[in-house]
């Protein structure tokens, strides 16, 4: 695998040796001598959002912000398309865009529309074919910025685990872009790959039990969102899909306690006024049970 150096990664991105060490003392890059093409990427992104007046401060608070939203992402600027939305940052995550610092939706403009609410940072690559598989999987999320390119995302994808089978990655990006297309029996079979790699990654857990919730088969959606939880008992999304699937089933005791998990973690984000609603609804209907009940002894 080809490695750049510090001179050359300077020279192709076009920075300063000051705003590289910048960066590394803001804690957005650790410090190298050699960078791979997956390096030249993810400095590229931050790279962007500093031009488009993102502080360095707010791009790491949003990086661990962003972690937190979606378990199991280990870099939001590679695994997640990044947008500058004023001087902030929004991801397109899982068909959504979120501003994770307040926890927020945003409307998803898409590179080809009118609108002009968010701006997309492009990602490039240097000419001709990635010469690795990090590169063939930068390579991917690039093409996925584009709506318009996921045929050619998910080629990139399948030739990451032509590669290296073993890449969980490879097979959560491939599943979402099958899910997204309502593919849904090729979408499980790379969530379930994903969690065969690595039985650990609450992010595949999580896409899985969004699979089977959407494909009828509910109780196993909550096993799956259960899993997520045990092995990331913050993942806000997960607490927010088990209530509704709880809800499903007519277990709403059992939701009331996922509710009030997701609101704790997510206080003021878009979803949390639902949540609060149902939590108010659970407890106003146990409360007529407790009082018909009484009434009958």
């Amino acid at each position: 695998m080809y490695r750049y150096s510090r001179a050359e990664l300077l020279r192709i991105l076009r920075l300063t040796a000051r705003q590289l060490a910048a960066w590394e003392k803001a804690g957005l890059l650790a410090a190298a001598e050699s960078y791979s093409f997956f390096d030249l990427l993810q400095i590229k992104k931050v790279r962007d959002l500093c031009a488009h007046k993102v502080r360095p401060a707010v791009i790491r608070e949003s990086l661990a912000a962003m972690q937190k939203q979606a378990a199991g992402m280990e870099n939001p600027l590679l695994e997640a398309s990044a947008y500058s939305a004023g001087r902030r940052i929004a991801f397109r995550h899982a068909g959504r865009v979120v501003e994770p610092l307040a926890g927020q939706f945003l409307f998803d403009f898409s590179p080809q529309s009118n609108n002009v609410g968010a701006k997309v940072v492009a990602v490039s690559r240097p000419s001709g074919p990635p010469a690795d598989i990090a590169g063939l999987f930068a390579e991917g999320i690039a093409l996925e910025e584009d709506p318009n390119n996921q045929v050619q995302a998910i080629a990139a994808y399948q030739k990451v685990l032509e590669l290296d089978p073993q890449h969980a990655a490879a097979n959560i990006n491939l599943g979402t872009l099958y899910y997204n297309r309502q593919d849904h029996a090729l979408a499980e079979k790379h969530y379930r790959a994903a969690i065969a790699i690595d039985p650990r990654y609450a992010l595949a857990y999580f896409d899985l039990g969004n699979v089977l919730d959407e494909t009828g088969r509910v109780t196993e959606a909550i096993q799956a969102y259960n899993t997520a939880l045990q092995l990331a008992p913050t993942y806000g999304d997960a607490h927010y899909n088990v209530a509704l699937a709880y809800e499903k089933i007519g277990q709403p005791r059992q939701a009331l306690k996922h509710w009030r998990a997701y609101v704790k973690l997510d206080a003021s984000g878009p979803w949390a006024v639902h949540a609060r609603n149902q939590i108010q609804r659970i407890l106003q209907a146990d409360g007529l049970k407790l009082v018909r009940g009484g009434a009958r002894n």
